[in-house]
């Protein structure tokens, strides 16, 4: 807590027959409602004149402390009744206030990149910025002045002042980064590797045009559904190479095996040799005839095989014969 002096006291010397009709008791704590300081902020009881100005007060936010040997002379100056009983005495003085709500300066901020020729769903990064203190009850209004913006990089500096009644014009040097954006699908939570996306994993947002360094999902239907080669951060842009469609046939697995040839439906029973989607072509072993052949998935564990599929290895019988 920093011992900060009020301002010099007003000179003029009262005339001595002016006094108070009762004794004035101290206030500990002086909470002040405005910038300035009065003797009635520091006495109860002040007497006639506890609306005189003595200075200005601490900043929103800010307190010091008046001593002893001040309050003594402040109260001889004004023929407020009171002495002091010891050099412990004081007052501490301070005005509550609140920082200023940094969505209001990113608003105000908005307004004027837009009127300069940003777009309007622009992300606005503001490089250090500390929202500045105001009035706990206060209703500031931000204003961007001297703004010099570049559209082509991006950056910003200006100047934020800040007004409102009761408050004294706060201002402070602002610069920042400006990045345009576009809508895209993004995980609302992080995502493991092997996750098949459902409709509330993710979400559309507006993310900087930076983070889109490749061939990304543009829509939710380009991600619902598929699964995830890699672990997805949430909200960033979705990479069309690390969305794949989900395997239906896992890898050692026994599967239905089909062929379809001369008005015949042919089935048996394999193991997949690899993990494929649907519509995918994978090997599997033939249970019957322990051939290698590669059959297209059609679903969860089933395969086609093409009639005129030559086995990777020798084939015998296929399977079982079922008339269409």
């Amino acid at each position: 807590m920093r011992r900060f002096p009020l301002i010099a006291l007003v000179c003029a010397t009262l005339p001595a027959h002016i006094l108070s009709t009762e004794a004035a008791t101290l206030r500990p704590v002086a909470t002040l409602s405005g910038p300035n300081v009065f003797l009635r902020d520091l006495f109860d009881g002040a007497g006639q004149h506890a609306d005189r100005l003595l200075g200005p007060g601490p900043g929103p936010g800010g307190r010091y402390i008046v001593e002893s040997a001040q309050l003594g002379a402040i109260a001889r100056q004004f023929s407020v009744d009171w002495r002091p009983a010891s050099s412990g005495d004081r007052v501490m003085v301070e005005w509550p206030g609140r920082p200023m709500r940094r969505e209001d300066a990113l608003d105000a901020v908005r307004a004027a990149l837009i009127a300069n020729g940003a777009t309007r769903d622009c992300l606005i990064e503001m490089t250090g910025f500390t929202p500045p203190i105001v009035p706990l009850h206060a209703s500031p209004q931000p204003l961007v002045a001297q703004l010099d913006y570049n559209s082509g990089t991006g950056r910003f500096t200006a100047i934020l002042s800040v007004t409102g009644e009761g408050m004294e014009t706060i201002t402070t040097r602002i610069a920042g980064q400006v990045d345009e954006t576009v809508e895209l699908p993004v995980p609302t939570i992080r995502l493991n590797a092997g996750t098949v996306l459902r409709p509330e994993d993710v979400h559309l947002a507006r993310v900087s045009t930076t983070l889109v360094r490749s061939e990304v999902a543009r829509t939710l239907r380009e991600a619902v559904g598929l699964q995830l080669k890699r672990q997805a951060q949430a909200g960033q842009p979705l990479p069309a190479a690390d969305l794949i469609r989900p395997a239906v046939v896992q890898r050692d697995t026994l599967v239905r095996m089909q062929l379809e040839t001369r008005g015949l439906s042919l089935s048996g029973q394999g193991v997949a040799l690899e993990s494929g989607a649907t519509g995918e072509r994978i090997r599997v072993r033939n249970n019957s005839s322990r051939a290698v052949l590669e059959a297209e998935v059609i679903g969860p564990g089933e395969v086609r095989v093409a009639p005129d599929t030559v086995p990777i290895q020798q084939a015998g019988r296929f399977g079982q014969t079922v008339p269409r």
